[in-house]
C-alpha cells in the first residue's frame, strides 16, 4: 500500500508505484471522483478512453432505457438544486 503526506499547502507527491500503475507523467491532469461510500478515486483526465475501462462496475442485470432516462433526470434535478 502506498502513502503520501499532505504539505502545509495541501499538496502531495503521488508515489512512484501509483504513478506507474496509472501511467501518470509530468503534466498529466487528474480528476478526483467521489464514490457513493465517500471514498475518492483519482482518474487521469488526459488518458485514452480505453484506460477508463473497468472503472464503473458492471450491474447484475440489464438496465432499461426508461431507467437510464430516470437516472439522467434525477441527476439533472440534483445539479439544478446544487447550483441554486
Amino acid at each position: 500500500m502506498s502513502e503520501a503526506t499532505i504539505s502545509s499547502k495541501g499538496q502531495i507527491t503521488i508515489p512512484a508505484a501509483v504513478r506507474s500503475a496509472l501511467k501518470l507523467k509530468a503534466g498529466t491532469r487528474v480528476r478526483f471522483l467521489q464514490e457513493e461510500d465517500g471514498r475518492f478515486s483519482l482518474v487521469p483526465v488526459t488518458s485514452s478512453i480505453l484506460a477508463m475501462k473497468g472503472i464503473v462496475p458492471k450491474l447484475n442485470r440489464p438496465v432499461s432505457l426508461e431507467e437510464m432516462d430516470d437516472a439522467i433526470a434525477e441527476g439533472a434535478i440534483e445539479r439544478f438544486k446544487a447550483a441554486r
